[in-house]
């Protein structure tokens, strides 16, 4: 049986999984793996988190390209060929944080931490869309995201500070 090979784009570079389609091939992905899964498993990003497993809490949210995605959702064949973004690949080269990670810090947002990953993913994507949006845009733009901690007032004002930095630089 021929190898199949799982490739796409992740945090900018290009990537090449196995896809186990027999005993003779050495698994590093199944057909029906998650792409949460192989994230967490195959590539060590473990910035997206299993919540629910069923795509309401958003702890899994990364970038399908560009746009925000339940992972827990999202088999790990349908991204061949795409661009997949995660928290960990928001950073810049220097080790700098993103200038949403880095609002969501100055603003005391992080509590558990647990859905923070997510929420920064749905942010960066809205910003990225709409770098002027509105409270009640940016209020439906991270609406996937549950957050057990907060009344999400936090987040919503480092999100809104990003946006203000964005008409101003």
């Amino acid at each position: 049986m021929a190898k199949q090979v799982l490739s796409f784009t992740l945090n900018g570079e290009e990537v090449e999984l196995l896809v186990q389609l027999g005993e003779e091939v050495e698994l590093l992905v199944q057909p029906y793996h998650t792409l949460l899964e192989t994230l967490r498993s195959n590539a060590g990003l473990t910035g997206a988190k299993e919540g629910c497993g069923t795509g309401d809490c958003g702890a899994c949210t990364v970038q399908l390209d560009g746009k925000p995605v339940a992972s827990c959702l999202v088999l790990a064949m349908q991204v061949r060929g795409r661009n997949v973004r995660t928290v960990e690949g928001l950073a810049t080269g220097a080790g700098e944080l993103h200038p949403v990670q880095a609002a969501f810090v100055k603003h005391g947002v992080p509590q558990c931490g647990f859905c923070i990953p997510g929420m920064i993913m749905s942010a960066t994507a809205l910003l990225e869309a709409s770098p002027a949006p509105s409270e009640e845009e940016i209020r439906l733009g991270i609406a996937g995201n549950l957050c057990r901690c907060t009344g999400y007032t936090k987040m919503v004002a480092a999100i809104s500070e990003v946006a203000a930095a964005g008409k101003e630089g």
